[in-house]
């Protein structure tokens, strides 16, 4: 992940400690605000992590991005069995 940002190849240990904790606390609070959302309802579900980032304008946007493409996989993976299946059926 650093590296992506343009970080060394090989960041410090320290670096990657101090990083990986403040998304370790990140991530854990937010899923601590979606639970404590989800709780009028009793199931967590992806629009409560939306809803929480919902003013952050770029992760709001990527994530959608992300959800969509993660759809347009979905559909063809199951596509591509059904495609499978037919051609085990016809051997």
């Amino acid at each position: 992940m650093m590296y992506g940002f343009g970080d060394n190849q090989n960041p410090l240990p320290e670096t990657v400690a101090l990083v990986e904790d403040i998304v370790v606390e990140y991530v854990t609070d937010l899923v601590h605000k979606a639970q404590d959302t989800a709780s009028k309802r009793g199931k967590l579900l992806t629009e409560d992590f939306l809803f929480l980032i919902r003013k952050d304008v770029p992760k709001l946007n990527r994530c959608t991005e992300l959800l969509s493409m993660n759809e347009e996989l979905k559909q063809a993976r199951k596509a591509f069995e059904v495609d499978e299946e037919k051609l085990a059926t016809i051997d």
